[in-house]
This record gives structure tokens, C-alpha cells and sequence, in this order.
């Protein structure tokens, strides 16, 4: 006779609150680019500052800042089309980057306003501001999150499919680029396939694997990042991704500054 024992646990508000957005996001004309991009750089500078000064630096706060610089450079991977069917291509790019506030928690996204001007040690200080005390997020404690989780699913679908037609209203509450992470699910190597709810670019970090490359005419071992970009067709096409996406790539592999 076999024993079932189990545990119970509420369903709870903030992840219906996901759910409606992913159900939304499922129908969107997403196409995706999965990338190996070389970070031993950046990964060695890591190391070193930790060495010197016991502080772990965050590497999301780096891909967050590189992010922000490609963006700006190239400035139709994070337009969004309005309801007068016109493209609007913000100045500074608000990215959302994932910040689970307690173990098991539904992760709050957090909007690094700006990030195309701010340093890695700035980015990095917000970033481990709100890991600390996540209410100081106005994306955990600010209105629309209260309203979001006790308002119907109805309603909640509505609004989001509102925002997406007002450029500006989806800045406000949700950025322009988000940046997810699948690189704990698995030691090693692997690439994330998700869905992009409301943005026209989103970023999805994978894991990162030490293998042979080559520098300068020799091989030596290198650490390379797994990377995901994903895109909203409709706006975006082949040629313009893929210059992001170079110019992503070049940022991510160079010598990183901190300050």
C-alpha cells in the first residue's frame, strides 16, 4: 500500500499575475537566437576584485550594462509599435532584470532606469540594494504591483494588453528589455527558450562552459556564456538583430570596466 503524503501551497497572487502575462505572451510572433559569447574576461576581472576585496560583483549588473550600450546603439530592438501603428524608440533603455527576493518567491522584476548611462558598480549597487531589501523595488511594493495581485484575471489581461499599445505606460511600469536567467537550472553548458510577455527584446542567460578557443593565433581555454536574444518579429528583422547582437557580443568579450 503505497504512503501519499504530501504538502500543500497556495497558488499564490503575484504568480497568476505571470501566468496572465505568459498566456498573453504565447501568441506574439517571437523569434529566437541562441549566441556563445566569450566572457573570460570578465569573468577573470571577477575573480580578481574578489580576491582583492572580498565583494562578489554581480555579473547580471555587467550583461545588464552591456545590454543597455547595444541597445543604445541600436535603438529598433526595443521599439514598440503604439495604437496609431507608429514606432516609438526610447532614448534610455529601462532594463528589467530578475530579483528573487526570498528562495521559492515569484522574483520581482526590478527596472535599472537609464542603464545605457550608468556604470557596472552602479548597476551592480542597485541590483544588490534591492537582493537586500526588495520593497526598495517600486516594481515589489509600488501601486500597480499591489493592484495586479488582488484585481481579477480579466482585468489584469486587459490592462497588459493596453500598455503594450502605449509605449510609454509599458516603460513606465515594465521597461523596454528584460533579462532572465536559466544558467542555475544545470551545471555547464545550456540555452534557455522562453516566452517574451510584453517587450520587444528579451535576453535569457544560460550556462556557462570552459572549452577551447582561440586568441591571437593560439588555443587556450576560454569560458563562454550560452545566451538567448529573443525578438518581436513584428518589429524586428534579421539584419537589425544581428547588429545588436554583434555589437552585444563585442561589449560582453572586451577588457570590462568597473567604474
Amino acid at each position: 500500500m503505497s504512503n501519499d503524503t504530501f504538502t500543500t501551497r497556495p497558488f499564490s497572487a503575484r504568480r497568476q499575475v505571470v501566468v496572465d502575462s505568459l498566456e498573453i505572451g504565447a501568441r506574439r510572433h517571437i523569434v529566437h537566437g541562441l549566441l556563445e559569447i566569450d566572457v573570460t574576461n570578465v569573468r577573470r576581472a571577477i575573480r580578481a576584485h574578489q580576491a582583492k576585496t572580498g565583494e562578489t560583483l554581480s555579473f547580471t549588473a555587467f550583461i545588464a550594462r552591456c545590454v543597455a550600450r547595444a541597445v543604445d546603439a541600436n535603438k529598433l530592438v526595443h521599439a514598440c509599435r503604439d495604437w496609431r501603428n507608429r514606432l516609438i524608440l526610447f532614448d534610455d533603455v529601462d532594463v528589467v532584470v530578475m530579483v528573487e527576493p526570498r528562495v521559492d518567491q515569484v522574483a520581482v522584476p526590478h527596472i535599472i532606469r537609464a542603464a545605457n548611462t550608468k556604470t557596472w558598480r552602479a548597476i551592480h549597487d542597485e541590483i544588490r540594494a534591492v537582493q537586500s531589501a526588495p520593497t526598495t523595488s517600486a516594481q515589489e511594493s509600488g501601486g500597480w504591483a499591489w493592484l495586479g495581485w488582488i484585481v481579477p484575471s480579466f482585468v489584469r489581461k486587459f490592462f497588459i494588453r493596453l500598455f503594450m499599445k502605449h509605449p510609454r505606460w509599458l516603460k513606465n511600469i515594465g521597461g523596454t528589455v528584460v533579462i532572465t536567467s536559466f544558467g542555475m537550472f544545470a551545471r555547464g553548458g545550456g540555452w534557455g527558450l522562453g516566452i517574451l510577455p510584453m517587450h520587444t527584446l528579451g535576453l535569457a542567460l544560460g550556462g556557462i562552459v570552459e572549452k577551447p578557443g582561440v586568441v591571437d593565433g593560439r588555443i587556450e581555454i576560454r569560458e563562454y556564456l550560452d545566451l538567448t536574444i529573443s525578438v518581436d518579429h513584428d518589429i524586428v528583422d534579421g539584419a537589425p538583430a544581428a547588429r545588436f547582437a554583434r555589437a552585444l557580443a563585442e561589449l560582453i568579450a572586451g577588457a570590462p570596466e568597473l567604474e
